[in-house]
């Protein structure tokens, strides 16, 4: 893609922006290769690695999502309808996803100039040499969480003894499962853990089949308080002082070294749609509407961004663009994973990470 750098057009009338110890050596390997998984699968769009410059002058760009459209995403959408990402240069395509894994190996493989998908799906790839990198990292707090309804009695981590909860084997939110339960005073043993795939782990909490799940609560939460009308009550990782980055933006080695301008462009453009969406969350869902028949309602929408919102930031990096990082933040991610087993050893942060394109300040 050749580097290009318009002249940032003025914003129609009427518009308005913000300003500006380890784990066993055999879950090890199981879970390299559950997240470096999807090499082999079909992406839903396969258009990046050849766009070029559009007729108004524009780049037109890829963009992955790490699943289909929800609430998390919908500073993407604000970004487009608003202008935000034209006023850098860029006409962006949204593409749905199908898990993070897959994402990371889409834009391996040139499918897609960018993706959006989970850190530890990001490293786990890199491990097993995907030549990708990370460009920006926006949810800086884990949403991962033991989510059930409150009806349960669940109202502490002692309340887990005993008790069914499903999980997925191979994902960083059940791989770091342990590493929560030690961390609040619990074993493995006190816990049994059902293994079902994500849509099975909804349908059998709905029905009472678990008493609960490990799963993102800013996503699953909502949908399963909506679908159910019942409250969803949390037992996040971050409570019990674990943490690790979850969502953001990745890109080939190669677009990095080719197009940097493109790349820092494509950075910028994501900070100040996501700090554009944090001022306008009902603004920002609705830029969402019909862009895919498997979203949910806008009210779940809005509770989901809504949810998303206090995940962007840590406390080293409180105050700052979206996506700027911090590297002790950047350390405790990839030693949190490397001892869950998620990667081989704890590298260099430059090893999963170009820092280039830190977002200028707000």
């Amino acid at each position: 893609m050749t580097p290009h750098n318009p002249s940032r057009p003025s914003r129609p009338s009427g518009s308005s922006r913000p300003s500006g110890s380890s784990r066993p050596s055999g879950s090890s390997r199981l879970t390299r290769a559950a997240l470096a998984a999807g090499a082999g699968v079909l992406v839903l769009s396969a258009c990046g690695s050849d766009d070029g410059a559009g007729d108004d002058g524009r780049d037109a760009v890829t963009l992955q999502l790490n699943w289909y459209p929800y609430g998390e995403h919908a500073a993407f959408y604000y970004g487009v309808e608003e202008g935000i990402f034209e006023d850098h240069g860029i006409s962006l395509s949204i593409e749905a996803g199908q898990g993070s894994a897959r994402v990371v190996q889409a834009v391996g493989q040139r499918d897609f100039d960018f993706g959006w998908a989970d850190t530890p799906a990001l490293l786990a790839n890199v491990d097993q040499g995907v030549d990708v990198r990370s460009v920006g990292v926006f949810l800086q707090s884990t949403p991962s969480a033991v989510q059930f309804f409150s009806e349960t009695g669940i109202t502490e981590p002692e309340d887990l003894k005993g008790r069914t909860i499903a999980v997925s084997a191979g994902d960083a939110v059940t791989l770091t499962f342990p590493l929560y339960l030690d961390a609040v005073g619990l074993s493995e043993d006190d816990v049994v853990q059902q293994n079902l795939d994500s849509a099975g782990k909804n349908a059998a909490m709905m029905v009472g089949r678990v008493d609960g799940l490990i799963g993102f609560a800013h996503d699953q939460g909502p949908k399963l308080a909506d679908e159910s009308g019942k409250e969803v009550s949390y037992l996040r990782y971050t409570d019990a002082g674990l943490n690790f980055f979850s969502n953001g933006l990745l890109a080939h080695s190669s677009t990095i070294a080719d197009d940097p301008d493109l790349v820092e462009r494509m950075v910028a453009a994501t900070s100040e749609a996501f700090l554009a969406a944090q001022d306008a969350p009902e603004d920002a869902v609705a830029a969402m509407a019909g862009k895919d028949p498997q979203m949910p309602g806008e009210n779940v929408l809005l509770q989901q961004w809504q949810e998303t919102i206090p995940l962007l930031t840590t406390e080293n990096t409180e105050g700052q663009a979206p996506g700027t990082t911090d590297e002790d933040d950047w350390r405790s991610t990839i030693e949190v994973l490397a001892e869950a087993g998620l990667i081989n050893e704890a590298k260099p942060t430059d090893a999963y990470f170009d820092g280039s394109f830190t977002p200028e300040g707000r």
